[in-house]
C-alpha cells in the first residue's frame, strides 16, 4: 500500500461508517471509525518514506505496524503539531480525546449508539474533526 491507497481507504471507510450508522450497526461503526484514523495516520507515515530507501530497522517498523493512534501520531512526526493545535482549538482537543482512546480491541466490544455517533462526529466534523486535521498533513 502507498500513501494514496491509505488516503483512499480512510475516505472509503468513513463512508462505510455512515452506512453502518444508518443500519444501526453501532459496534461496527465505532470500530471502523477508529480504523479511519489509523489509515489516515499511516498515510502520513507513508508520506515520510522515500522510494528506494532501505527498509527501516525493526524498532522503527514496530512503531508503524501498530494500531495505537498515539504511537502512530508520533511515528508520523505529527506530535508537536498536534499538541500545538490542541492548545489552540478546544473542539479539536475534545475530538482527539475521544478518538485517541480507540483501539483495535474495540472490535471485541459492544458499542452503543451514542458512543458510535460520538466517535464518528469526533473524526468527521469538517472544521474540528480529527480526520480533517490529519488530512492537512498527508
Amino acid at each position: 500500500m502507498n500513501r494514496d491507497d491509505l488516503r483512499d481507504l480512510a475516505n472509503q471507510r468513513l463512508e462505510d461508517v455512515r452506512v453502518l450508522l444508518e443500519q444501526e450497526r453501532f459496534s461496527a461503526a465505532y470500530y471502523l471509525s477508529g480504523y479511519v484514523i489509523e489509515c489516515a495516520l499511516k498515510a502520513c507515515i507513508a508520506k515520510r518514506t522515500r522510494q528506494f530507501d532501505f527498509p527501516p530497522e525493526p524498532g522503527v517498523i514496530n512503531k508503524v505496524y501498530v494500531h495505537d493512534l498515539g504511537v502512530l501520531v508520533r511515528s508520523a512526526g505529527l506530535e508537536p503539531a498536534l499538541l500545538a493545535d490542541l492548545e489552540k482549538d478546544r473542539e479539536l482537543k475534545k475530538n482527539w480525546t475521544l478518538a485517541k482512546d480507540w483501539s483495535e480491541k474495540s472490535r471485541y466490544q459492544m458499542w452503543t449508539k451514542p458512543k458510535a455517533y460520538s466517535l464518528f462526529e469526533a473524526i468527521s466534523t469538517r472544521e474540528h474533526g480529527v480526520l480533517q486535521w490529519i488530512s492537512r498533513h498527508w
